[in-house]
């Protein structure tokens, strides 16, 4: 196997990466256990937090943390993309859904082989942006019940216990997506099992490039597809390959 490696995050995405990790992560440790208090298990875990109330000021505290990340991440990147320093590579396109259904072609067994990708697939992009709208649900809400007589002020009383169930009804739906559909795709997909250390290391190898997001490769390097000898030859020019958008970077 090539030794060849690539930088496919910089440090500021592999930081937020981080961050956004280890705040989800304490965000469920504290939270899960409020949804489900009737648990045994539930009750452990708030013990090992030394009691609710400080269950509660941490989750609190890390609810502020991601409102913080969120702000920061789209901040940055209006401003890149205002400065033309990234590319929208994040946002959907026509592209993401013949992707789709091209796949679906490919595991049924009808296509002989998966559509190249580009920088991200449809998979990353729709996991992405359900991620973004979940923590947009989460951070309104959590401010709701945070501030519930502020918030009364400025919204009818009814949004305060409706933010209650949002609040819950998101986590834990958050919780499943990053558990099953994150942690499978980014560890336990037999094409990197049993761990992707490529955004905590920044680097992926140019054999997972060019298997992965050929597209991505090929306008990096200037060469087509066949150039690269990727399967899907005759795909037109390094300069066509791309889908038109922009490199806003992941959170996560």
């Amino acid at each position: 196997m090539s030794r060849e490696t690539i930088v496919r995050f910089n440090v500021q995405q592999r930081v937020e990466h981080a961050i956004t990790m280890v705040v989800f992560i304490l965000l469920c440790l504290t939270g899960l256990p409020q949804k489900f208090h009737a648990s045994g298990w539930a009750h452990t875990l708030i013990s090992f937090f030394g009691g609710i109330d400080n269950a509660r000021a941490l989750h609190r505290l890390c609810g502020v943390l991601l409102a913080l990340a969120t702000v920061f991440h789209f901040a940055n990147a209006i401003g890149g993309i205002a400065s033309k320093r990234m590319r929208l590579s994040m946002v959907p396109a026509k592209q993401d859904f013949r992707d789709a259904i091209g796949t679906l072609r490919y595991y049924l067994g009808v296509a002989d082989r998966a559509p190249p990708f580009d920088r991200y697939d449809y998979r990353m992009k729709f996991e992405y942006w359900g991620l973004v709208a979940g923590n947009v649900i989460m951070v309104l809400t959590g401010f709701i019940l945070y501030f519930p007589t502020l918030a009364v002020r400025l919204v009818p009383g009814q949004f305060v216990p409706a933010a209650k169930v949002a609040h819950s009804n998101e986590g834990l739906m958050a919780f499943l997506v990053i558990t099953i559909w994150h942690v499978y795709n980014a560890h336990l997909n037999p094409d990197v099992f049993p761990f992707d250390t490529s955004i905590f290391t920044g680097r992926i190898s140019r054999e997972r490039m060019l298997h992965e997001h050929p597209l991505e490769l090929a306008r990096m390097e200037g060469k087509t597809l066949a150039e690269l000898g990727h399967g899907h030859a005759g795909s037109g020019s390094a300069a066509a390959l791309g889908h038109g958008q922009a490199d806003v970077g992941k959170m996560g």
